[in-house]
């Protein structure tokens, strides 16, 4: 039998066209990753550039960012209808080109819509990912790929800002984009190394399409003017739910519903799902605090305050594959559960005790909770795909990027609404001890899985 026409049960590719496999789709990760994270620090540049003002230049980041929202479920399942090798290049494609829109765009509307399209592609490529990781890989090395997946993505998010320094430093903001191209040029080159699968056939609704597109656009609508308007905010987000209900009934005969509520009926995954929802609202109002703390309560400049905001991702960079590792040999509730505990200890310590000299606890804390989340994240995304059959892997990878943004959002809806009601002085302190609340409701959740969780 060719390569190219793997038995859907083989076990995985066979070296060393594994590991070219995994390079590919690791590159492309990389690739995805640094674009949202190159972005933000372009932001004066584009705005000045291209004449726009600070708040509109943000929707620079926000369309990206709200198309990978739309994307991801929508794809999940095409992904399980043709095979996932096929959207996932599709995505890289999308991505690529929009990549060259953006790097030629010469007014701001058509950088919003370029970025549009562009986290459109990227929503395929987070979408169906781990779902090819999964295919190229054998199962005994899920945990440990898994592991070095986290890795991956904690290095390419610390590097982001650096890396877009860098070329800011020796050229115009275009070029941001435009180094995608040959990057992506080249994955599609390699993308017959993956795993080919056949498709399930099964009918996509357009309904159920639309609904859950609309539910995205009117969430992030309403959480982002929900501080600066409460009642157009709440209005939007009480929108999104109605179509979240309706999207519910239009598919409550599916056997593979867009929304995987098939998957939601298997516990480890209900438990996985809801986890990485309040461990990602902690991380993200962490995040967002933890500079406003050094600058406002230490004093610190902005170069100093990007060097003491490194331990955290080098933290989960050391411990991820580690945790991978320790997945395939300890109940991956209880590893979860450790991971939310330490997650609480740092960010708690350093919202609630006293800074020490140069910053002692914060760098204390920002390792500690590096670690934690590091060691919570991999055996909870191993659980959530393990626990979703072959077939329906697709919608779990999904779900896992569904469920990051989701606690991503909700913890910068969070934080705009504690800047709006608390004076700055405190607020840091404030929104860390609320990331610790969230990061222990996580471990909590993830103990509640304990007697279900699915191994092997």
């Amino acid at each position: 039998m060719p390569q190219s026409a793997l038995h859907p049960h083989a076990d995985g590719l066979p070296a060393p066209r594994r590991y070219f496999a995994i390079a590919v789709l690791l590159l492309t990760l990389v690739l995805v990753v640094l674009d949202g994270a190159i972005a933000n620090v372009a932001l004066p540049s584009i705005a000045a550039s291209l004449h726009a003002g600070p708040s509109d230049a943000v929707w620079v980041v926000s369309s990206y960012q709200l198309a990978v929202l739309v994307a991801l479920l929508p794809c999940g399942a095409i992904g399980e209808m043709v095979g996932p090798r096929r959207v996932f290049l599709a995505g890289v494609a999308l991505f690529t080109l929009a990549s060259a829109a953006c790097a030629f765009s010469s007014a701001l509307s058509m950088l919003v819509a370029a970025r549009f399209v562009q986290g459109l592609g990227g929503g395929a490529v987070m979408a169906l990912g781990v779902t090819n990781l999964r295919l190229c890989v054998p199962h005994r090395l899920l945990g440990a790929i898994i592991g070095v997946n986290a890795m991956t993505i904690a290095i390419a998010s610390a590097a982001g800002p650096g890396i877009a320094g860098a070329i800011l430093a020796v050229a115009d903001w275009p070029w941001l984009f435009a180094v995608n191209v040959p990057l992506g040029i080249a994955v599609l080159a390699a993308g017959a190394v993956l795993v080919r699968t056949t498709g399930v056939p099964r009918r996509l609704d357009g309904r159920a399409m639309a609904a859950n597109s609309l539910m995205f656009i009117l969430f992030f609508l309403g959480a982002d003017r929900v501080a600066q308007s409460p009642v157009t905010g709440g209005l939007l987000i009480t929108a999104s739910v109605a179509c979240f209900v309706l999207l519910l009934r239009i598919e409550r005969r599916s056997a593979a519903p867009l929304v995987p509520t098939d998957l939601f009926a298997v516990a480890a995954f209900r438990f996985s799902a809801i986890a990485s929802v309040c461990c990602f609202t902690g991380q993200m109002l962490g995040l967002l605090a933890l500079p406003f703390y050094l600058q406002h309560r230490l004093g610190m400049r902005a170069t100093e305050t990007g060097l003491y905001m490194m331990p955290w991702p080098a933290a989960v960079a050391l411990i991820a594959p580690l945790s991978g590792w320790l997945a395939n040999r300890v109940k991956t509730a209880w590893l979860c559960a450790a991971g939310g505990a330490l997650l609480v200890i740092g960010l708690a310590g350093i919202g609630l005790l006293p800074a020490g000299p140069h910053g002692a606890t914060f760098i204390v804390g920002t390792v500690i909770a590096g670690l934690g989340f590091g060691l919570f994240q991999t055996p909870n995304n191993r659980i959530l795909l393990l626990s979703a059959p072959k077939a329906r892997s697709g919608a779990a990878g999904a779900m896992q990027g569904t469920a990051r943004l989701t606690g991503q959002t909700l913890g910068a809806v969070a934080m705009a609404a504690i800047f709006e009601i608390i004076p700055l002085a405190v607020a840091p302190e404030v929104a860390l001890v609320l990331a610790a609340i969230f990061a222990g409701l996580a471990a909590l959740v993830s103990l509640g899985r304990v007697r279900h969780e699915v191994e092997g």
